[in-house]
């Protein structure tokens, strides 16, 4: 039987972005790998992740969590190490 976290050693996703997945389509973490994993491969699919993760940190930082908050941006920054691409776009949303 798989656990939760072999299916996260199996996907291309880090643990904090299939948190941020889970938390932005509240949905239970097993189900926000499945979609990660999709998303990764997909056309328009990291840009997807990417968006998941800032709107998860405005959210927490609308609600004053700074906890939650300081979780999602490191969510960020495991994404842009990914994906260096998205770097600058990261930073041009004031987050």
């Amino acid at each position: 039987m798989l656990t939760l976290k072999d299916c996260i050693e199996l996907c291309d996703c880090d643990e904090e972005e299939i948190r941020a997945i889970a938390v932005h389509e509240h949905m239970p973490e097993i189900l926000a790998v499945e979609l990660a994993q999709y998303l990764e491969h997909s056309p328009g699919g990291v840009p997807t992740i990417r968006r998941f993760i800032i709107d998860d940190i405005k959210a927490e930082q609308a609600r004053g969590d700074a906890e939650k908050v300081k979780q999602m941006r490191l969510a960020l920054k495991h994404f842009v190490a990914r994906h260096p691409e998205f770097a600058k776009d990261a930073e041009n949303n004031s987050i």
